[in-house]
This record gives structure tokens, sequence and C-alpha cells, in this order.
């Protein structure tokens, strides 16, 4: 089973309001599971988020 955020607490992460996490899923910026009025959004979606929003892209270990 995988851990499901509410909007306020991936706002409090972030540092930005509310207002601006609800903004980026009606943008498809980042993904959600509504429950009823609700949004829940998944840790995993988070950890994508955050990869696809890196300034420094990520190494690849040497072969």
């Amino acid at each position: 089973m995988f851990h499901l955020y509410t909007c306020d607490q991936v706002a409090d992460r972030y540092q930005v309001k509310t207002v601006t996490i609800w903004n980026w899923i009606r943008t498809k910026k980042l993904p959600a599971i509504k429950l009823g009025k609700e949004y829940r959004i998944r840790e995993q979606d988070l950890w994508e988020f955050e990869q696809k929003h890196l300034t420094v892209p990520k190494k690849v270990a040497a072969e």
C-alpha cells in the first residue's frame, strides 16, 4: 500500500499555497486521485514530480 497526501500536506512540503497545488492538478502537472470533493496525491507521484523538475540532471553511473 502507498501513502496518500492531502493538498494541504503537499502545499506545506513545497511551501506554496494550497491553491497552487490545485492548479498543478488541474493543469495535469501533478497527478492526483479525487475522493469525493478532495484530492489525494500518491507519494510516488510526488517523487516523479520532483525528479521532473530537478535543475541538475541525475548522474548516470559509469559502466
